[in-house]
C-alpha cells in the first residue's frame, strides 16, 4: 500500500495519491492531470477511482479531465448532485482498491454532500482518514459555504457537530488524519502548519474536538471569527458542479506569445486586464501603465479569486520568461480560464518598442517613521482585520486588501497615500490597483515587520499606545 500527499503550497491544498495491487485512487485532484497520471504510469498502475471530499470552493478539481483521461470514476458522497457522470455514494459503502478498501463516511456539515473517506488496510484495520474540509489538523472546515435559504450556517455547524462526534471521533486514536487543506486555506480559520497527525492528537488539541463540548458551545467557537469568503468560492463550486472547459484547451489559448502592438490592442479594445506577475520589488520599479501586479511568489491564485471579480474577465498577463505555462495552470486553478496571451519577451519587449512605463513610489519603513513625525500623512493597512487589531501604527486606517474592491469610497485624490501590509506583497496589490484607478500610492518597502523596528507609535488590540 502507498499513500502520498501531493501538497501544493500557494493553496495550501493536499491532494492523495494511494495505491495497492495496482490499482490507483486519487482524492481531491487539482486541475493538472499529468502528476497523477505520471505518479501512476511510473509504478505501471491504473487510475480506478476519484474520490471527492465535496463540491470544492476554493480551486476547480481536476477531476473531469482526469477521468476522461483514464476512465476512472468520479466518486462523490451523499446529497451529491452534479451535470456529468459519475457515482454517487451511499454512507458506509465500500469500494475495492487492490488488496484495501475506501469506506465512505457521510461528513456533513461544511457542505451537505461532504464525505470522509476511511482507508482499511489488507488486514481489514481503520488506517487513515481523508477529511477533506471536515475535519483539519488543528480546526475544522467552516460551515457558511452551503447556505441555502432553509439552512443557516448555525443549522449548518451542527450538522458538523454529529459528523465529527457520530462518524470521526468513534473511531481509534491511531488512525492517521490526512485533511484537505492547511495553514493558508479560507476554508478554516486556524489550520496548523502541518499536514497530517493522528486522531488521538488531535482529540487531545483540536479545541472543535473536546470530549465536553456541547453543541451550542461548538456551533457558537466554530461560527467565531469567521470572515466572509472569497467573492470566487461559490464560482468555482459551480464548476465544479457543472463541469468546465479542459486545461489542455486553456493552455493551447492562453500560450499565445503577443507583440507590443497585439498586447496593447488586447487591452484597450478587448479590455483585458492586464496582470503582471513578476517579483514585486520589479513592479515597483517598472510596469506597464494600469496593470495589476499579483505575483507568483506568493499566494497568487488566491488573490486573483479574490480580487478579480468577474471569473470571464478577459487577461492578458507578463511574466517573467519562461513561467507562462506556470502562469496560466495557477489561473485555471480557481477557474479562471479566459486567458487571452503573454506578451512575448516579457517587459523588456516592450520597452524596446518604445511603450510607455509607470512605477509605483516606495519608501522604506524609516522613512515613513520620520515622515509621520513631521506631518499628517495617509496610511493604509492592507492587513487582515486581525493583523491590524493585534497591533497597527496609530491613526493608520485598515484597508483589508481582501475587501479593497468593496471600500474605494474610504480613499480620496486629494492626497498621497502609504500603504503597507506584512512584508509587501499585499501592498504593492493594493497600490497597482489603486494607482491604475488614478489615486496617488506610496509603498512602504518591507511592510509592517520592518515599521516596528523603527520606534514608530503603534496601537495594540486594547487601544493602548506604546512603542514598537
Amino acid at each position: 500500500m502507498i499513500i502520498e500527499q501531493i501538497y501544493t503550497g500557494c493553496l495550501a491544498h493536499g491532494a492523495y495519491y494511494i495505491e495497492s495491487a495496482g490499482e490507483v485512487a486519487i482524492i481531491d485532484p487539482l486541475r493538472e492531470t499529468a502528476p497523477y497520471i505520471d505518479r501512476a504510469n511510473k509504478n505501471d498502475a491504473r487510475i480506478k477511482y476519484i474520490f471527492e471530499t465535496h463540491f470544492h470552493a476554493d480551486f476547480v478539481s481536476g477531476h473531469i479531465d482526469l477521468a476522461q483521461k483514464t476512465g476512472a470514476t468520479i466518486v462523490y458522497g451523499p446529497n451529491a448532485e452534479m451535470e456529468f457522470d459519475a457515482h454517487v455514494a451511499k454512507d458506509g459503502e465500500e469500494f475495492k482498491l487492490g488488496d484495501i478498501t475506501i469506506v465512505v463516511l457521510h461528513t456533513p456539515g461544511h457542505t451537505m454532500e461532504s464525505s470522509t473517506f476511511l482507508l482499511r488496510d489488507e488486514k481489514g484495520n481503520d488506517h487513515a482518514i481523508f477529511s477533506g474540509d471536515t475535519l483539519f489538523i488543528g480546526d475544522v472546515g467552516r460551515p457558511d459555504l452551503a447556505v441555502k435559504t432553509n439552512l443557516s450556517r448555525e443549522d449548518l455547524a451542527g450538522h458538523l457537530y454529529d459528523s465529527l462526534r457520530n462518524k470521526i471521533m468513534p473511531l481509534d486514536d491511531t488512525v492517521v488524519v490526512y485533511p484537505g487543506h492547511g495553514a493558508g486555506s479560507a476554508c478554516g480559520k486556524n489550520l496548523s502548519t502541518e499536514t497530517q497527525d493522528t486522531l488521538g492528537n488531535q482529540k487531545a488539541s483540536n479545541y472543535a474536538l473536546r470530549a465536553d463540548m456541547s453543541k451550542d458551545e461548538f456551533v457558537k467557537e466554530v461560527l467565531d471569527g469567521i470572515l466572509p469568503p472569497p467573492q470566487y468560492f461559490p464560482k468555482n463550486v459551480m464548476l465544479n458542479k457543472q463541469g468546465y472547459s479542459s486545461l489542455d484547451e486553456v493552455k493551447i489559448q492562453g500560450l499565445k506569445a503577443l507583440n507590443p502592438t497585439e498586447f496593447e490592442y488586447l487591452a484597450n479594445e478587448e479590455e483585458a486586464l492586464m496582470l503582471d506577475t513578476r517579483e514585486k520589488a520589479e513592479f515597483t520599479k517598472e510596469h506597464i501603465p494600469n496593470s495589476i501586479f499579483i505575483g507568483l511568489d506568493g499566494s497568487f491564485a488566491s488573490w486573483v479569486g479574490t480580487l478579480i471579480t468577474d471569473i470571464k474577465q478577459p487577461i492578458i498577463f507578463i511574466s517573467e520568461p519562461g513561467k507562462e505555462d506556470e502562469v496560466i495552470t495557477r489561473l485555471a486553478r480557481v477557474g479562471y480560464d479566459n486567458i487571452l496571451g503573454y506578451l512575448s519577451g516579457g517587459l523588456h519587449t516592450w520597452k524596446e518598442a518604445g511603450k510607455e512605463v509607470s512605477e509605483i513610489s516606495s519608501i522604506t519603513a524609516q522613512q515613513l517613521h520620520e515622515l509621520s513625525n513631521s506631518q499628517d500623512i495617509k496610511i493604509l493597512d492592507v492587513r487582515k482585520p486581525g493583523e491590524y487589531e493585534a497591533q497597527h501604527i496609530e491613526d493608520a486606517q485598515s484597508y483589508p486588501l481582501d475587501y479593497l474592491n468593496n471600500n474605494m469610497a474610504q480613499v480620496t485624490r486629494d492626497t498621497p497615500y502609504y500603504i503597507h501590509c506584512k512584508t509587501g506583497y499585499r501592498s504593492v496589490i493594493a497600490s497597482s490597483i489603486l494607482q491604475a484607478r488614478g489615486f496617488d500610492v506610496v509603498d512602504v518597502a518591507g511592510g509592517f515587520d520592518a515599521i516596528e523596528k523603527t520606534g514608530i507609535k503603534t496601537t495594540d488590540f486594547s487601544c493602548s499606545s506604546k512603542t514598537a
